[in-house]
């Protein structure tokens, strides 16, 4: 079915923004040709630009950005599959369709004017409803490439605000991973007769797996290490409010004694199961300096071993985590210190770490490997044991947060002969 021969461009509904009007460049040395094709495009709707010559029809493209720029193939000076390769190397100018309009149109110069960056080709005896047919169809490609574009920009400009808001939130993170990290206890003698190290590897930036030793008393030590379910920054949130619960004053004030099993009484009460199903595991202990005896209690933490200088045995009670239940009641349990003894406490990430089979590394070789690890220091056999669990995992980043605490049972400095109680 024929087309009309000049068909306008149709309405466009009533209330909606009217659609830019496709601008249209005619490059040709022919004044007949060009005035006469730029009036049968001008009455269809489009807005229309003129240009004699290739110099100032590159000239032309480059000002307007057009939607299809028609060449004439001869002109003088730049001939069209030049004036083709020069808006072809610009970028600012690619998204232009591209038609060579010749009078003659055989196989070798439609190849030459494509291979120099022309998209259609139209004849000078093309009849008026061949024009309409190609001009309509460059234009609707000039429209899709342009939206691609458009797109491309809009999400360079998304991307460049994604990679900003990255960058701040990493910033960020960084600075929440550095006050979780400052809450941790500085290595070395936490009191006279003790000495501790740890290692701390959350799996993310931020980690819910905390512990602390310091002194509650000036004849008392108090540690502790917690997990909260979970990870990144709302297990650290929750696991920093829990760290503030455990302050020695706070526990003064609000818990009114130092005995680990009423302490973790009062801390199952004041932090319930989450609605989300988030919970704590909780190790605490205290040990008196003078006598060096532990007292400890746990929800469901299993975390703490401690090595002697011819065994090792866990220290653990059965109970739920906090806040399972409310009355859960929780008792502390004794055991007695000696000279030389190194207690342990561990979070789960450590010993859970799986290997390329999905096998656990498990508590029993834990064991084994500070049993093995007893020659050296403290600090080298907190080391030494963290290398052997990434060996196992056969890399450097556990799924699930890592801490490993050691404390070692010394000889308390002499008084000298000159001092005085």
């Amino acid at each position: 079915m024929a087309l009309p021969a000049e068909q306008p461009l149709p309405d466009k509904p009533v209330g909606l923004s009217p659609a830019p009007v496709p601008v249209i460049l005619l490059v040709d040395d022919d004044d007949i040709t060009r005035i006469s094709m730029a009036g049968r495009l001008k009455r269809l709707g489009y807005r229309v630009i003129e240009a004699a010559n290739g110099d100032a029809g590159l000239d032309a493209t480059r000002t307007h950005r057009p939607d299809l720029v028609i060449l004439d193939w001869m002109m003088p000076g730049l001939d069209g599959p030049s004036v083709c390769e020069a808006i072809r190397a610009d970028p600012t100018l690619k998204s232009s369709q591209v038609v060579l309009m010749t009078a003659h149109d055989r196989p070798d110069q439609i190849a030459e004017g494509l291979s120099r960056g022309a998209d259609d080709f139209l004849s000078k005896a093309a009849s008026k409803q061949e024009v309409l047919a190609r001009v309509q169809a460059n234009l609707r490609a000039s429209a899709l490439v342009r939206e691609i574009e458009r797109t491309r920009d809009d999400l360079d400009r998304t991307n460049q605000l994604l990679s900003v808001k990255q960058e701040e939130l990493e910033y960020e993170l960084q600075s929440a991973a550095e006050f979780v990290r400052s809450q941790l206890p500085p290595p070395g003698s936490p009191a006279a007769g003790l000495i501790m190290g740890w290692a701390y590897q959350p799996s993310l930036a931020l980690g819910g797996d905390l512990f602390h030793v310091s002194q509650w008393a000036p004849d008392t030590v108090g540690l502790y290490i917690l997990d909260a379910s979970g990870h990144g920054v709302a297990a650290a949130l929750r696991a920093i409010a829990l760290m503030s619960f455990l302050r020695e004053e706070n526990l003064a004030k609000v818990v009114g004694t130092y005995d680990p099993g009423t302490i973790i009484a009062e801390a199952n009460r004041r932090f319930p199961l989450t609605a989300d199903g988030e919970y704590f595991t909780l190790w605490v202990g205290r040990i008196h300096l003078p006598s060096r005896s532990l007292l400890y209690a746990a929800a469901g933490h299993g975390g703490a071993l401690l090595q002697t200088q011819g065994s090792s045995h866990w220290l653990s009670t059965s109970s739920l985590p906090l806040g399972f239940d409310p009355e859960a009641e929780f008792h502390s349990e004794f055991t007695q210190l000696h000279q030389e003894d190194r207690l342990y406490l561990f979070s789960d990430g450590i010993y859970e770490a799986p290997s390329a089979s999905g096998e656990l590394w498990g508590r029993s070789r834990l064991q084994s490997t500070l049993k093995a690890k007893r020659h050296l220091s403290l600090d080298e056999s907190i080391s030494e044991t963290l290398a052997a669990a990434r060996l196992w995992l056969g890399g450097q980043t556990f799924p699930d947060d890592v801490a490993l605490v050691g404390i070692e049972m010394r000889n308390p400095p002499q008084s000298s002969p000159g001092d005085k109680g």
